[in-house]
């Protein structure tokens, strides 16, 4: 069918480019078409004319009763509706009534889902005009105990599912999604999901949250996103035995078996898809996500959101709280808990920082950063036992075997949970750190918030409100001493929507680790004096949308400089050129 749809904006008849194949599997580069706004007009192309019946249960064109009446009448739809028609605010009004009743955050994140299944534009519109209140239901805390329960809620599929039996036909398995124009992709094989560990194929739902949130808070057109699962298994004996399981039922396949089957997937995907799709690898285990990163990033435009995503929201938060403890970033010593993908990622970011501000060797900038596992303090006599990705953070000095003693011996001035194990922040170890800091920068990053080394009524309490505070899920404000806190939230979501949109924009083919720097060069930009007065180091979550175009704009400045974009000529504005490519989830007028 021809795919030029001739729509009427301000007066002028013009031309809607939708995606089509090129010759040889690639797909056409399309971008920016679907600046979407009321007084478009278009027409509602599927395969055919999607009309009556059909369009009701077309989640990409349904609005519900927000069809006009000559709507109804053009498109078959007369007697399929009650006779009311609302606007998309009542409706939105409505729904988020609907949501607030319920009592257990899980029936609220299934109403949502639900809902995107049902309509697209006002889920989107809910979840952007109710981000701070949303936010913890479509992503973390709740999104957690949705994939634990994901069997038992699971409604109609979301996304694909690649598994064994699916090896040697990835490239057919990938022709069998409907868009062809796809800019990211958010994959996961659910091996360490969240806190929360093996869930195999139920980690589902961490891929289909993210993507949400790079319409939501990036921009990214939801028609381009495409979430995927690698089924290599489950060693989680619950899940083994659960007759609801809906994953293959087998031990994870490991070595090449596993990496063979990625190899495949990874060149399916750039066959398919062309070089410039994002591919965002997310909640693999360690011992596989460093290597895939590693094997792909001179390959692909890759991007591991636990190790890179989480490295550069921490390093905007401390970036940021530079203004309230004083100095630089090279004046502070950090402590982690945790040396797995997000404590090691993040480490790696800081010293680059340092490295890049001060002009010193990265070997050098390493030696502030001190990180604990769980055999206690890495120090240079382990170097021999320890895996590769914590040898560079292996430094000369006594063993201390507890997280007290290294908080005692190293008189850390940031103290950075990555741990995944909660209340490990405890009461002697936040008073030793407030001990020797004026305002010691406490971040208990794991999630889900059971997870959370420490909540921040204890941080504050235990400190007498001198620290300053941060974790990975949200907690609510506190009152101490006559004071208000707000804590931050070191939150991923901050990060990776405007980074993702970024590359896109800019058509970049690589990732490079100055992007991740300017990314959180951006978000650090943010906070004002205002947000300081209260405590806070992150800009709150209802400017995101604003947060997130400065951040791409920072991206896709550098990949342009860094010579890696592909879109030519560069924009002169990049914020307003961002701005303008963001997707808006208001209802398109039919004819």
């Amino acid at each position: 069918m021809e795919s030029f749809l001739k729509e009427q904006r301000g007066g002028e008849s013009v031309l809607d480019l939708s995606p089509r194949s090129t010759v040889g599997g690639g797909v056409e580069d399309v971008y920016c078409e679907d600046r979407a706004s009321e007084d478009q007009l278009v027409t509602p192309w599927a395969v055919s004319v999607s009309s009556g019946y059909n369009l009701l249960r077309d989640p990409h064109h349904n609005k519900g009763l927000a069809f006009t009446e000559k709507e109804r009448d053009a498109h078959y739809l007369r007697g399929l509706l009650p006779p009311a028609v609302l606007s998309q605010e009542l409706q939105e009004k409505k729904l988020m009534q609907n949501i607030r009743q319920y009592e257990l955050p899980l029936h609220k994140y299934m109403a949502m889902m639900e809902l995107e299944e049902r309509n697209e534009r006002l889920f989107y519109k809910l979840l952007i005009d109710n981000v701070e209140e949303l936010l913890p239901v479509v992503y973390t805390p709740t999104v957690g105990e949705a994939c634990q329960k994901y069997g038992s809620i699971f409604r109609r599929p979301q996304g694909l599912y690649i598994s064994l039996k699916e090896k040697g036909k990835i490239l057919e398995v990938l022709r069998n999604w409907p868009e062809r124009s796809i800019q990211v992709i958010v994959v996961t094989d659910g091996e360490r999901i969240l806190g929360l560990g093996d869930l195999g194929t139920q980690g589902m739902g961490i891929p289909v949250g993210k993507l949400a949130l790079y319409t939501a808070l990036g921009g990214v057109r939801p028609s381009t996103c495409l979430p995927i699962t690698i089924d290599v298994g489950t060693n989680n004996e619950q899940l083994l035995n659960d007759e609801f399981y809906i994953g293959l039922k087998q031990r994870r396949a490991t070595g090449k078996e596993y990496y063979d089957l990625l190899e495949e997937f990874m060149t399916a995907v750039k066959q398919n898809y062309g070089e410039k799709v994002l591919i965002q690898f997310e909640d693999f285990a360690n011992h596989n996500a460093f290597e895939l990163l590693a094997k792909y990033g001179t390959t692909h435009l890759v991007f591991n959101d636990d190790i890179q995503g989480t490295a550069s929201v921490v390093l905007a938060g401390l970036v940021a709280s530079l203004k309230l403890l004083g100095g630089s970033l090279s004046d502070h010593t950090f402590l982690f808990l945790g040396a797995g993908e997000a404590g090691t990622g993040i480490a790696e970011l800081i010293a680059l920082e340092i490295s890049k501000q001060n002009k010193a060797p990265l070997e050098e900038t390493r030696k502030k950063i001190w990180l604990v596992d769980s055999k206690g303090l890495i120090v240079s006599t382990r170097k021999e036992s320890l895996q590769h990705f914590k040898k560079p953070w292996a430094h000369e000095h006594e063993p201390c075997k507890t997280l007290l003693e290294a908080v005692k011996a190293i008189k850390p001035t940031v103290l950075i949970g990555t741990s995944g194990v909660g209340k490990q922040f405890t009461k002697d170890v936040v008073e030793a750190m407030a001990a020797h800091n004026e305002k010691p920068l406490i971040m208990a990053l794991s999630n889900p918030t059971s997870q959370a080394e420490c909540t921040a009524e204890e941080a504050y309490t235990w400190t007498q409100g001198r620290a300053i505070f941060a974790s990975g899920s949200p907690f609510d404000p506190v009152e101490f001493d006559g004071k208000h806190f707000v804590p931050g939230q070191a939150n991923n979501a901050y990060i990776f929507p405007g980074f993702g949109f970024g590359l896109v924009i800019s058509g970049a083919i690589r990732v490079h680790d100055d992007m991740l720097l300017a990314a959180s060069e951006a978000l650090a930009g943010q906070v004002t004096q205002e947000h300081y007065d209260k405590g806070m180091i992150y800009p709150p979550f209802t400017n995101i949308r604003k947060i997130s175009a400065h951040i791409a704009a920072n991206v896709a400045a550098k990949a342009y400089d860094l010579g890696l974009a592909t879109r030519l000529p560069r924009p002169a504005d990049l914020v307003k050129y961002a701005e303008s490519c963001m997707f808006t989830p208001n209802y398109r007028s039919y004819r």
